[in-house]
């Protein structure tokens, strides 16, 4: 199998176990891979009145993976989630905020909730 599809099959494995780590945190799943012109969102959760758009880094160790999220892919994701909240208008009145999940082999998701602000 080549690199590449290897490392695809593990970012997929890893949405799935965000999905199913978010679950069990009480989280409801809104969407996943959600796409737009202007970005994508790897899963949308609510639990309560929060909407947490969540990014998924998958990587070797924790280091690499907290340390792959850019700013130009998180404006990308703020935007996408703002094409998001136009596509449902009914969530628009729920708080909302950027989450990532960090994922590595053999370990537990690590859920880092509110992991930045949009810049206004």
């Amino acid at each position: 199998m080549s690199q590449k599809k290897q490392a695809w099959k593990f970012g997929r494995f890893a949405e799935e176990l965000a999905a199913w780590h978010l679950r069990f945190r009480g989280y409801r799943i809104v969407a996943r891979g959600f796409r737009s012109t202007v970005g994508e969102i790897d899963i949308v959760a609510r639990r309560g009145q929060v909407l947490a758009f969540v990014e998924v880094k998958a990587r070797k160790d924790l280091d690499a993976a907290a340390q792959s999220l850019r700013p130009r892919q998180a404006g990308r994701i703020v935007r996408a989630a703002g094409a998001f909240i136009q596509s449902r208008p009914a969530l628009s009145a729920l708080d909302q905020r950027f989450d990532v999940i960090l994922v590595v082999p053999w370990k537990l998701p690590v859920h880092l909730g509110d992991a930045w602000r949009p810049e206004l």
